[in-house]
């Protein structure tokens, strides 16, 4: 290059998954067969009325034109019902509700609106790497706030009162958790309410998995008492809805906010393709029915994960949330990355380790349910006939022997 990078990329890498993708496309181009149980992109269709009304708005000859940064009324109005059906929650379509090309690009539009350089985020250990490669971009300094099994990956706000909270402008999380399924329990979202007004901090909750697997009624933080004055929500169609690609997200919350992000927004892109707006909206009217078909297979999928962790030799919680098992490699004195990559090499079955989304992520890794049973039969097919772990008798094997195996 004929100039350098700027600052801002100086602490920054490319997307852990964009890496490994370009190496298991190498892989295949040399012959190997790779199964992928790493991302998390849902590999079934949306809704049938929702494709209609895709196909239906782009035939007409208006549609086609530059949108309001605002996004149609009627896609405001359909995420107003859908929040209050599924969340109990108000919100104003006229001025609490934006929506975005995907969540993934608002953690982006959050951080420019609210941060300063030099300012502080509290981001989550484990958590989604966005927040913080994001948090670097803008220069601002991370404060990591654990995450921990023996919590149940909840907040510990003892430990949180002792960090040094000074400049702290935002806070993320995200319940039901990425990566590590847990609900929020308690009075979670009650205590996070009190600790952000106490402190002056803007709590930016990430929800898109609250339709996935979820056993309890699904929870907006913007359903608790003060919740508006002190936080926001990222939400999308992505998991809940299998449109993943369509790029369709959106933030909720005061007007003042919504209004502060607008300013972002509006400078970066040149709104949303009108028949994916209208397809959105009609989507957001699925019935519950649809959701219930798609979570069931979501279930018979997840109990064969269960099967391909068991082989592994791993232990992992049943009452988990989202489209993910997340997963404790019994203890041994292999990395996350290398019994990973052990996988991968030896089996040709990729999955995720857990030490990607944060030090106490270490010792984990994530398995995705974005794959067919059949797909996850071969892959469980695959381990069993390699050496990443013995042919037989692996759960009564000791750790050390296990992690002697994968290490091999």
């Amino acid at each position: 290059m004929i100039i350098k990078q700027s600052k801002r990329l100086n602490e920054v890498q490319e997307y852990y998954f964009s890496q490994k993708l370009q190496q298991i496309r190498q892989m295949e181009t040399e012959g190997v067969k790779i199964i992928n149980l790493g991302i998390g992109s849902p590999d079934m269709v949306p809704s049938e009325n929702t494709i209609s009304e895709l196909i239906t708005a782009a035939q007409h000859p208006k549609s086609h034109g530059y949108q309001s940064y605002r996004g149609i009324p009627e896609l405001r109005k359909a995420i107003a019902h859908f929040y209050k059906e599924t969340y109990n929650t108000h919100l104003d379509p006229e001025t609490e509700i934006l929506p975005l090309l995907g969540s993934k690009e608002g953690i982006t539009h959050i951080s420019l609106a609210f941060l300063n350089t030099g300012d502080k985020v509290l981001v989550p250990d484990p958590g989604y790497p966005t927040y913080s490669s994001v948090s670097k971009m803008c220069e601002t300094n991370i404060l990591h706030y654990n995450l921990k099994e023996e919590n149940g990956w909840m907040p510990d706000f003892n430990e949180l009162e002792k960090m040094n909270l000074r400049k702290v402008k935002l806070m993320w999380l995200n319940y039901p958790n990425m990566p590590t399924g847990a609900e929020a329990i308690g009075e979670c979202f009650e205590k996070l309410i009190a600790f952000a007004k106490k402190h002056k901090i803007l709590l930016c909750h990430d929800n898109p998995y609250s339709m996935v697997l979820n056993n309890k009624k699904p929870k907006s933080i913007l359903h608790y008492k003060g919740g508006k004055d002190v936080a926001i929500e990222l939400n999308s169609l992505s998991k809940s809805f299998n449109m993943a690609g369509w790029r369709v997200g959106w933030i909720a919350g005061k007007k003042e906010y919504i209004d502060t992000i607008l300013k972002v927004k509006t400078n970066i892109d040149s709104g949303m393709f009108l028949p994916v707006q209208k397809a959105a909206a009609a989507a957001m009217n699925n019935p519950p029915s649809w959701h219930v078909k798609r979570n069931e297979e979501y279930k018979r999928r997840r109990e064969k994960v269960w099967e391909l962790l068991e082989v592994l030799g791993c232990d992992y919680d049943i009452h988990q949330a989202g489209m993910f098992v997340w997963a404790k490699i019994k203890k041994g004195k292999i990395s996350s990355e290398d019994f990973v990559e052990n996988i991968l090499q030896k089996a040709n079955v990729f999955i995720t380790p857990g030490s990607i989304f944060g030090k106490n992520g270490e010792g984990y890794v994530r398995v995705s349910l974005c794959s067919e049973v059949t797909t996850i039969e071969e892959s469980i097919k695959r381990i069993k006939q390699t050496t990443v772990i013995a042919r037989s008798g692996v759960t009564k094997q000791s750790n050390k022997e296990i992690a002697s195996l994968c290490s091999q």
